[in-house]
């Protein structure tokens, strides 16, 4: 850490985040040409039908195994506090940029933690689901009725986690300073005091009297 600036992702962290997001992109491309014949066209993303069908759970595994190195490294970071609830009730004036008098929070803000354990139940939805469906090796294992159900529940999670990671692509643009920080690592103290000034004050030990910190709640 400098004096400037605070390390906020490392590069594996960093690497780690932009491979699922990598795979994830290929993944909802190949499903979605799976999904409807009108999005059939996708498919030439990926050589053509027999192969779109072949790489998406590939695809998706190897997705699901990245994102568990995700899990690893923030679960801890995304359970929520008192400052939290509080957060959540005052964030219209996040919203307007007007912070003041709005509970300092760790290193993630409740948005992010919502969104965190929803990727979390969308990719174990995913995944089951997945290898139900998965005719080439586990769908002779399941009935008729159970294959159904799980081609529901995959289309379900599947949408879900695509509106999901939208709202995080548009929350990340329009907190300015995020993007950079999955890029580059690094944030100012500045940002880093004014949205999560909880974590500001972990890292460099500059604590505040008269805002204590809470606990976990």
């Amino acid at each position: 850490m400098s004096n400037k600036t605070i390390l906020r992702y490392t590069t594996g962290q960093r690497t780690n985040h932009w491979l699922v997001a990598i795979l994830f992109f290929m993944a909802a491309l190949s499903g979605l040409a799976l999904f409807h014949p009108a999005l059939f066209w996708l498919s030439n993303l990926f050589g053509g039908g027999p192969w779109t069908r072949i790489l998406h759970p590939f695809m998706g595994v190897v997705m699901f195994v990245l994102f568990l190195g995700l899990v690893l490294r923030f679960w801890r970071a995304n359970f929520f506090i008192t400052n939290d609830r509080l957060w959540l009730k005052r964030v219209g004036r996040v919203i307007k940029n007007e912070e003041e008098g709005v509970p300092p929070i760790g290193k993630y803000n409740p948005g992010q933690k919502l969104l965190f354990w929803t990727l979390l139940a969308c990719m174990l939805v995913l995944l089951f689901s997945g290898l139900v469906i998965w005719r080439a090796y586990f769908s002779d294992f399941f009935g008729i009725t159970t294959i159904r159900w799980a081609m529901l529940l995959h289309a379900l999670a599947g949408f879900v986690l695509v509106l999901s990671i939208i709202v995080h692509i548009y929350a990340g643009i329009w907190i300015k300073g995020s993007v950079s920080a999955m890029v580059h690592g690094w944030v100012s103290r500045a940002w880093a005091k004014k949205h999560h000034e909880l974590w500001y004050r972990e890292v460099t030990r500059d604590e505040h009297p008269d805002r204590p910190i809470s606990k976990k709640g």
